[in-house]
């Protein structure tokens, strides 16, 4: 049974129309992107009703601000359900814990985690920029046969919730390091046949820098937020600079702008 028909008894005609289509979910916990401030008062009902036609989850929550800070973080209010912003999210084989206020991170992107582990060879060095709470090294070092992965990350807390995931996948071959990508990538001395720039809004600024660190017939997989109509202008562009561009559209982040990867060699 749909949200909106499950209500149909509680709501009046208006109020259905404003209840939101669709939620995040996130470990066992559900995320309303946008809540009308006419259904205030309502929301806890709709949250009930969410987890009663879900039984997995556990709480519903509701973004209450943009992505915001240095760190990109949304601000997060729980509506009903546990008490709780930490979850243990499963994607691809590996378990990922979380705190959804304090670290970045994106369920919707786990099949785009998936590709590109499957192209990752056995033994290949790999490096992913951004690494976030480890969710790109966790996914490749399980499903893949590399030789190492590096991670590097900003955020202490997501790197110590990395850490954390790690270990929680019995994971040897990852490395996660704190700190800036400007200042870690010059003291490391490997080269690598992949590089991940998971930061769509800037990873273009650092694209320089990691080609610092990719081996002669390495790959670099660069993500950003690009109009649909804007995708053969961006693939020509970086044709002029690499032999090989591959555009892979991985998501849509708003009407009309879609996620995507830019693979480039």
């Amino acid at each position: 049974m749909k949200l909106r028909e499950a209500l149909r008894k509680t709501l009046n005609k208006k109020e259905l129309v404003l209840v939101p289509r669709a939620f995040d979910m996130v470990g066992a916990i559900a995320i309303f992107n946008e809540f009308p401030k006419e259904l205030k008062k309502k929301e806890k009902i709709i949250a009930e009703k969410v987890m009663f036609l879900n039984p997995h989850i556990k709480t519903v929550a509701k973004k209450t601000g943009k992505y915001a800070g240095k760190y990109r973080t949304p601000k997060i209010a729980v509506i009903a359900g546990e008490k709780t912003k930490e979850t243990l999210h499963k994607e691809n084989g590996i378990r990922l814990r979380v705190n959804i206020e304090t670290c970045y991170f994106s369920a919707r992107t786990g099949s785009e985690r998936l590709r590109v582990a499957q192209q990752v060879k056995k033994g290949d060095k790999v490096l992913v920029m951004f690494s976030g709470i480890a969710p790109f090294p966790c996914v490749i070092a399980k499903n893949s046969r590399p030789k190492i992965v590096y991670g590097i990350e900003a955020n202490k807390q997501a790197r110590n919730y990395g850490l954390e995931n790690v270990k929680i996948n019995k994971l040897t071959n990852v490395k996660l390091i704190q700190g800036d990508v400007k200042k870690i990538i010059p003291k490391i001395k490997e080269t690598f046949d992949k590089i991940l720039l998971p930061l769509p809004r800037k990873a273009e600024d650092y694209l320089d820098l990691a080609l610092t660190k990719l081996k002669p017939k390495g790959k670099i997989y660069l993500y950003m937020f690009v109009s649909e109509y804007d995708f053969g202008a961006v693939k020509k562009a970086y044709q002029r600079r690499f032999k090989k561009v591959n555009l892979i559209e991985c998501g849509r982040y708003s009407p009309g702008v879609s996620r995507i990867c830019l693979e480039l060699t």
